[in-house]
Protein backbone atom coordinates (compact mmCIF):
# COMPACT_ATOMS: atom_id res chain seq x y z
CA UNK A 1 0.00 0.00 0.00
CA UNK A 2 1.71 3.44 -0.51
CA UNK A 3 2.11 6.43 1.26
CA UNK A 4 1.40 9.84 0.63
CA UNK A 5 4.03 12.41 0.92
CA UNK A 6 3.89 16.07 1.28
CA UNK A 7 7.11 17.87 0.80
CA UNK A 8 5.90 19.71 -1.81
CA UNK A 9 3.60 20.48 0.11
CA UNK A 10 5.30 21.32 3.07
CA UNK A 11 3.06 20.07 5.63
CA UNK A 12 3.92 19.01 9.20
CA UNK A 13 1.91 16.36 10.15
CA UNK A 14 1.38 15.92 14.17
CA UNK A 15 1.23 12.95 15.81
CA UNK A 16 -2.35 11.52 15.98
CA UNK A 17 -4.57 9.49 18.62
CA UNK A 18 -7.28 7.84 18.36
CA UNK A 19 -10.87 9.10 19.89
CA UNK A 20 -14.27 7.64 20.43
CA UNK A 21 -16.22 7.21 17.11
CA UNK A 22 -17.87 9.68 15.48
CA UNK A 23 -21.40 10.66 17.06
CA UNK A 24 -23.93 8.76 15.63
CA UNK A 25 -22.14 5.43 14.93
CA UNK A 26 -24.11 3.84 18.28
CA UNK A 27 -23.40 0.37 18.18
CA UNK A 28 -19.85 0.63 15.74
CA UNK A 29 -16.46 -0.88 16.90
CA UNK A 30 -13.99 1.76 18.58
CA UNK A 31 -11.32 2.28 16.00
CA UNK A 32 -8.03 0.68 16.39
CA UNK A 33 -6.20 1.46 19.27
CA UNK A 34 -3.10 1.03 17.61
CA UNK A 35 -3.32 4.14 15.22
CA UNK A 36 -1.75 6.27 17.77
CA UNK A 37 0.82 7.79 15.43
CA UNK A 38 0.42 7.48 11.36
CA UNK A 39 0.89 9.92 8.43
CA UNK A 40 -2.42 11.10 7.62
CA UNK A 41 -3.50 13.03 4.98
CA UNK A 42 -6.88 13.26 5.79
CA UNK A 43 -5.45 15.31 9.11
CA UNK A 44 -3.12 17.29 7.62
CA UNK A 45 -6.02 18.48 4.78
CA UNK A 46 -8.62 19.40 7.55
CA UNK A 47 -6.18 21.72 9.21
CA UNK A 48 -6.26 23.77 6.77
CA UNK A 49 -7.41 27.19 6.15
CA UNK A 50 -9.77 28.33 2.57
CA UNK A 51 -6.76 30.57 1.17
CA UNK A 52 -4.19 27.41 1.84
CA UNK A 53 -6.16 24.61 0.41
CA UNK A 54 -7.12 26.54 -2.30
CA UNK A 55 -3.63 27.09 -2.94
CA UNK A 56 -2.69 23.41 -2.76
CA UNK A 57 -5.84 23.02 -5.52
CA UNK A 58 -3.87 25.68 -7.96
CA UNK A 59 -0.82 23.59 -7.40
CA UNK A 60 -2.14 20.02 -8.21
CA UNK A 61 -3.55 22.17 -11.36
CA UNK A 62 -7.32 20.85 -9.79
CA UNK A 63 -10.01 22.59 -12.28
CA UNK A 64 -12.66 24.28 -9.78
CA UNK A 65 -14.79 27.33 -9.12
CA UNK A 66 -15.43 28.93 -6.17
CA UNK A 67 -18.80 29.39 -4.32
CA UNK A 68 -20.08 32.69 -3.18
CA UNK A 69 -21.87 31.24 -0.06
CA UNK A 70 -22.97 27.57 0.98
CA UNK A 71 -24.42 27.67 4.42
CA UNK A 72 -22.07 25.95 6.84
CA UNK A 73 -19.24 25.37 4.41
CA UNK A 74 -16.13 26.84 5.64
CA UNK A 75 -13.99 26.51 1.90
CA UNK A 76 -17.33 25.88 -0.71
CA UNK A 77 -15.92 24.58 -4.18
CA UNK A 78 -17.60 22.67 -7.60
CA UNK A 79 -14.79 20.44 -9.41
CA UNK A 80 -14.98 21.83 -12.79
CA UNK A 81 -13.08 19.07 -14.00
CA UNK A 82 -11.89 15.53 -13.39
CA UNK A 83 -9.44 14.74 -10.74
CA UNK A 84 -6.15 12.46 -12.14
CA UNK A 85 -8.83 11.50 -15.06
CA UNK A 86 -11.57 10.80 -12.98
CA UNK A 87 -14.96 12.02 -12.59
CA UNK A 88 -16.92 12.58 -9.20
CA UNK A 89 -20.79 13.67 -9.99
CA UNK A 90 -24.17 12.76 -9.08
CA UNK A 91 -26.38 11.37 -11.46
CA UNK A 92 -27.86 14.17 -12.23
CA UNK A 93 -28.31 16.08 -15.67
CA UNK A 94 -25.29 17.67 -16.68
CA UNK A 95 -27.26 20.94 -16.63
CA UNK A 96 -28.64 20.60 -13.16
CA UNK A 97 -25.44 19.46 -11.57
CA UNK A 98 -24.03 22.78 -13.23
CA UNK A 99 -26.14 24.51 -9.86
CA UNK A 100 -27.18 21.46 -7.76
CA UNK A 101 -26.00 21.58 -3.88
CA UNK A 102 -25.42 18.62 -3.96
CA UNK A 103 -22.22 19.10 -6.20
CA UNK A 104 -20.85 21.17 -3.91
CA UNK A 105 -17.79 19.79 -1.73
CA UNK A 106 -15.37 21.57 0.80
CA UNK A 107 -11.77 22.42 -0.69
CA UNK A 108 -10.55 19.92 2.09
CA UNK A 109 -12.55 16.82 1.05
CA UNK A 110 -11.55 17.81 -2.75
CA UNK A 111 -8.15 16.96 -1.84
CA UNK A 112 -8.45 13.85 -0.10
CA UNK A 113 -10.74 13.27 -3.55
CA UNK A 114 -7.72 13.64 -5.63
CA UNK A 115 -5.42 11.25 -3.51
CA UNK A 116 -8.48 8.99 -4.01
CA UNK A 117 -8.73 9.71 -7.39
CA UNK A 118 -4.86 8.32 -7.65
CA UNK A 119 -5.37 4.89 -6.24
CA UNK A 120 -9.01 5.02 -8.37
CA UNK A 121 -6.26 4.77 -11.36
CA UNK A 122 -5.34 1.19 -10.59
CA UNK A 123 -8.47 0.10 -10.85
CA UNK A 124 -8.91 1.73 -14.19
CA UNK A 125 -11.68 4.11 -13.01
CA UNK A 126 -12.94 7.15 -15.00
CA UNK A 127 -16.22 8.02 -12.92
CA UNK A 128 -17.78 7.98 -9.71
CA UNK A 129 -21.43 8.57 -9.77
CA UNK A 130 -22.30 9.71 -5.82
CA UNK A 131 -25.65 10.66 -4.30
CA UNK A 132 -24.79 13.96 -2.71
CA UNK A 133 -21.76 15.68 -0.96
CA UNK A 134 -22.96 18.99 0.74
CA UNK A 135 -26.95 18.55 2.03
CA UNK A 136 -27.07 22.02 3.45
CA UNK A 137 -28.02 22.20 6.77
CA UNK A 138 -31.62 22.75 8.83
CA UNK A 139 -33.17 26.68 7.92
CA UNK A 140 -32.01 27.30 11.39
CA UNK A 141 -28.50 26.90 11.61
CA UNK A 142 -26.54 29.96 11.72
CA UNK A 143 -24.69 31.44 8.82
CA UNK A 144 -21.29 31.97 10.37
CA UNK A 145 -21.12 28.46 11.91
CA UNK A 146 -19.22 25.64 10.33
CA UNK A 147 -20.85 22.23 9.78
CA UNK A 148 -19.08 19.01 9.34
CA UNK A 149 -20.41 16.18 7.81
CA UNK A 150 -22.61 16.79 4.71
CA UNK A 151 -23.54 19.41 5.87
CA UNK A 152 -20.47 21.12 5.77
CA UNK A 153 -19.29 19.61 2.45
CA UNK A 154 -16.70 17.23 4.23
CA UNK A 155 -18.21 13.76 2.96
CA UNK A 156 -19.39 12.33 0.07
CA UNK A 157 -22.14 9.09 -0.22
CA UNK A 158 -20.63 7.24 -3.60
CA UNK A 159 -23.07 4.84 -5.31
CA UNK A 160 -20.78 3.31 -7.76
CA UNK A 161 -17.46 3.53 -10.00
CA UNK A 162 -17.41 2.89 -13.64
CA UNK A 163 -14.65 1.66 -15.40
CA UNK A 164 -13.04 2.73 -18.69
CA UNK A 165 -14.14 -0.47 -20.55
CA UNK A 166 -17.88 0.76 -19.65
CA UNK A 167 -18.26 -2.18 -16.35
CA UNK A 168 -19.30 -0.30 -13.34
CA UNK A 169 -18.91 -1.58 -9.84
CA UNK A 170 -22.01 -0.77 -8.02
CA UNK A 171 -22.07 -0.39 -4.21
CA UNK A 172 -25.62 -1.63 -4.01
CA UNK A 173 -25.49 -4.75 -6.56
CA UNK A 174 -21.78 -5.72 -5.89
CA UNK A 175 -20.42 -5.08 -2.13
CA UNK A 176 -21.93 -8.41 -0.66
CA UNK A 177 -21.34 -7.19 2.91
CA UNK A 178 -23.34 -8.28 6.06
CA UNK A 179 -24.10 -5.75 8.74
CA UNK A 180 -21.95 -5.91 11.66
CA UNK A 181 -19.51 -7.42 9.91
CA UNK A 182 -15.93 -6.23 10.04
CA UNK A 183 -14.71 -4.56 6.65
CA UNK A 184 -11.37 -4.65 6.37
CA UNK A 185 -9.79 -6.23 9.35
CA UNK A 186 -7.74 -10.05 8.54
CA UNK A 187 -9.91 -12.84 7.29
CA UNK A 188 -13.02 -10.42 6.61
CA UNK A 189 -14.52 -10.01 3.22
CA UNK A 190 -17.58 -10.32 0.85
CA UNK A 191 -20.32 -13.15 0.58
CA UNK A 192 -20.32 -14.33 -1.76
CA UNK A 193 -16.39 -13.17 -3.09
CA UNK A 194 -17.60 -12.28 -6.49
CA UNK A 195 -14.73 -10.40 -8.43
CA UNK A 196 -16.75 -6.94 -8.67
CA UNK A 197 -17.39 -7.92 -4.62
CA UNK A 198 -13.45 -8.13 -3.64
CA UNK A 199 -12.71 -4.91 -5.95
CA UNK A 200 -14.91 -2.36 -4.01
CA UNK A 201 -13.73 -3.66 -0.91
CA UNK A 202 -10.25 -3.45 -2.20
CA UNK A 203 -11.05 0.21 -3.16
CA UNK A 204 -12.27 1.40 0.40
CA UNK A 205 -10.05 -0.50 2.39
CA UNK A 206 -7.03 0.61 0.43
CA UNK A 207 -8.34 4.30 0.75
CA UNK A 208 -8.66 4.43 4.93
CA UNK A 209 -5.51 2.18 4.80
CA UNK A 210 -3.55 5.31 3.12
CA UNK A 211 -5.78 7.62 5.48
CA UNK A 212 -7.24 9.82 3.11
CA UNK A 213 -10.37 9.65 4.89
CA UNK A 214 -11.32 10.01 8.57
CA UNK A 215 -14.25 8.12 8.22
CA UNK A 216 -15.74 5.42 6.13
CA UNK A 217 -19.04 3.90 6.03
CA UNK A 218 -20.44 0.92 4.07
CA UNK A 219 -22.92 -1.22 4.11
CA UNK A 220 -21.44 -3.04 6.55
CA UNK A 221 -22.55 -0.82 9.06
CA UNK A 222 -26.45 -0.42 8.53
CA UNK A 223 -28.94 -0.50 6.26
CA UNK A 224 -29.29 3.12 5.45
CA UNK A 225 -25.28 2.56 4.04
CA UNK A 226 -26.47 -0.44 1.95
CA UNK A 227 -26.24 1.27 -1.47
CA UNK A 228 -23.17 3.68 -1.04
CA UNK A 229 -20.21 4.14 0.92
CA UNK A 230 -19.60 7.27 3.26
CA UNK A 231 -16.33 8.55 3.35
CA UNK A 232 -15.34 11.61 5.41
CA UNK A 233 -13.00 14.40 6.56
CA UNK A 234 -13.37 15.23 10.06
CA UNK A 235 -12.28 18.70 10.67
CA UNK A 236 -10.52 18.80 14.02
CA UNK A 237 -10.27 14.77 14.19
CA UNK A 238 -8.03 12.54 15.45
CA UNK A 239 -9.86 8.98 14.92
CA UNK A 240 -9.91 6.94 11.93
CA UNK A 241 -13.07 5.06 11.49
CA UNK A 242 -13.77 2.02 9.25
CA UNK A 243 -17.43 -0.09 9.41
Amino acid sequence: MRRLRFAAFGLTLAAVSCAAPPSGAAGARSPDPRLEEVDAPAVAYARLDPNACEAELVRRNISFTKVERARGVLAPIRLSGPLRGVAFHTALARAVRATSPYEIVDCRLALSLDDFAGELSAHDVVEVIHYSAYRPPEASWPDDRVAARHAGALAIDIASFIKRDGRTLEVLRDFHGRIGAHTCDAGSGPRPATPEAVELRSIVCDATGSKLFNVALTPDFNRAHRNHFHLEVAAEASYFYVH
